[in-house]
């Protein structure tokens, strides 16, 4: 049998091994195999061990029963549709809420930083109950979770129309809306990345664009409903809009495990699941990306917060400036889609890791260029770089981090980050303030988001090129290991043998280009 080298993607001082198990009847003792050649014995091998490595970055394990192989298709389409509404939900609803504050502030005769409270607590609650979501989805699947979401969500708008207080807004439109809408929001990225394998980074992407979609129609659909039914009657329309929650999380079907022939032995157990795991942080690609991520959250979210203000300052009339969140959005909902079909070409996806590096620092040069801008034109073509990189850095996240840790531990990772993003984001816009009240310098609130989001980038980058693609010398004994020639391979079972083969003290085995 003749071998051939090793792909460009995969370390030559470590290469692949696979343990396989000959047949079924009589199986033999599990063997080391070393790379086959292209024959049409072994291609099938050779292309499920590299899809599933590209993937996962070498993280490659399945949360739901063994044998599973993610559709890429069929109903995840479905998943795909309702993972895009909630996404447009959750991340849209505490923006489009803010075009009730003057009418919240006539009534109860407060300041518009008492009605802000509302937006802060629905974000916070979307980020800092990430833990909570990830218990409640591995004790009771996504899809109960999210129908209970749903009528929180739904539950807590309705109950506000009949508010009293301040205080009372900030309980039911605050806590119980933005606990349902993270209750949804956490498992749609789950049950998508189980429906999603190939296809998953032009998923993710599409379901990103959810966001900006979303904010383009709420805005001026809240507008329209406080003009003729009030803040209350609103508040009420969109609780019953919520409800669509409930119809996506009815969408959420569980993968089911095929169906064993009775000769095929018993079914494949699933590994025992815990509530929380914290084994993560003992990944120290995933230590390295929340470290990035709440460095780059610090930052992210303070341009479009200033920018109105800042074309204010120069002296732009108040619809133009307004117009300026329409240009952001309007590049955000196609740059979205387009970087996840990006990521998801076979010759990107590998560096993928370094494709979410290079939107965070586009990002990043963006807020310092935009700092530089001394009249309309110059934030017009702000907005349109801030749109392209935000949509990047949007659609490439999550992606990254289910590259990260794989599917069984990606439930508790994302709750993990976005524990972590919480803080992060009740810090980052007011410094941004404070910063602001100080110098009463608009310039210098860009250059420190700017700054802010560039430190995570190289975090990023030079994290995963100096503490993750280090090898184990130890490694290159398995250059020793050479299969026999009379084992049939079948890629089935090398598939399964990934997906069980445990970790290696404590941390992840991962290929150079998708190490993080």
């Amino acid at each position: 049998m003749s071998f051939t080298p090793p792909p460009s993607w995969i370390s030559p001082a470590e290469p692949l091994a696979f343990a396989v198990a000959k047949a079924a009847d009589n199986p033999q003792p599990l063997c080391h195999m070393g790379y086959s050649s292209r024959s049409t014995q072994h291609q099938g091998l050779f292309q499920d061990a590299e899809s599933a490595l590209l993937v996962m970055g070498g993280a490659v394990i399945d949360d739901g029963p063994t044998g599973i192989k993610a559709p890429d298709g069929g109903w995840g389409w479905a998943i795909l549709w309702g993972c895009f509404v909630i996404t447009g939900f959750s991340y849209a609803f505490p923006k489009a809420v803010s075009v009730f504050f003057k009418e919240l502030m006539r009534e109860f005769g407060i300041g518009y930083s008492d009605t802000a409270w509302i937006s802060s607590i629905l974000l916070a609650m979307l980020y800092g109950t990430g833990p909570l979501c990830s218990v409640c989805v591995n004790r009771f699947g996504c899809r109960p979770v999210m129908l209970a979401g749903g009528l929180l969500a739904s539950l807590g708008m309705v109950s506000a129309s009949f508010c009293g207080s301040i205080i009372q807004l900030y309980l039911t439109t605050g806590v119980l809306t933005g606990l349902g809408l993270a209750l949804n929001f956490q498992p749609s990225l789950i049950m998508l990345n189980r429906y999603f394998n190939k296809r998953r980074p032009m998923a993710n992407g599409l379901a990103a664009a959810g966001s900006p979609v979303f904010l383009c129609a709420l805005s001026p659909l809240g507008q329209v409903l406080q003009d003729h039914y009030g803040w209350r009657g609103g508040f009420l329309i969109l609780g019953g809009l919520l409800l669509n929650c409930c119809v996506c999380a009815a969408l959420m079907r569980p993968l089911e495990a095929p169906r064993q022939s009775s000769g095929s032995g018993p079914a494949p157990q699933r590994p025992p699941r815990r509530l929380l795991d914290l084994s993560v942080f003992r990944d120290r690609g995933f230590v390295i990306y929340a470290l990035a991520a709440s460095i780059m959250v610090l930052g992210l979210f303070v341009p479009p917060v200033f920018v109105v203000s800042y074309a204010k300052d120069l002296g732009v009339p108040d619809t133009q400036a307004a117009f300026l969140l329409t240009i952001l959005g309007f590049v955000d909902i196609f740059a979205r889609p387009t970087a996840g079909f990006i990521t998801g070409l076979k010759k990107v996806r590998p560096y993928s890791v370094y494709l979410f590096s290079f939107a965070m620092f586009f990002n990043g040069f963006a807020d310092l260029t935009g700092s530089t801008a001394s009249n309309y034109g110059g934030l017009v073509v702000f907005c349109i770089f801030f749109g392209i990189s935000y949509g990047m850095v949007g659609a490439l996240q999550f992606e990254v981090l289910m590259a990260i840790v794989g599917t069984q531990k990606f439930s508790s990772a994302i709750g993990l980050v976005l524990l972590l993003e919480a803080i992060a984001v009740l810090i980052g816009p007011p410094s941004g303030g404070k910063l602001l009240d100080a110098t009463h310098v608009y310039q210098y609130v860009f250059i420190l988001a700017g700054a802010e989001v560039l430190a995570s980038s190289l975090v990023l980058v030079l994290g995963n090129f100096f503490c993750i693609r280090k090898r184990p010398e130890t490694a290159t004994e398995e250059e020793r290991h050479k299969p026999p020639e009379d084992v049939r391979v079948d890629s089935r079972e090398v598939e399964q043998f990934l997906k069980t083969e445990p970790e290696k003290n404590g941390e992840v085995v991962h290929t150079p280009e998708t190490s993080v």
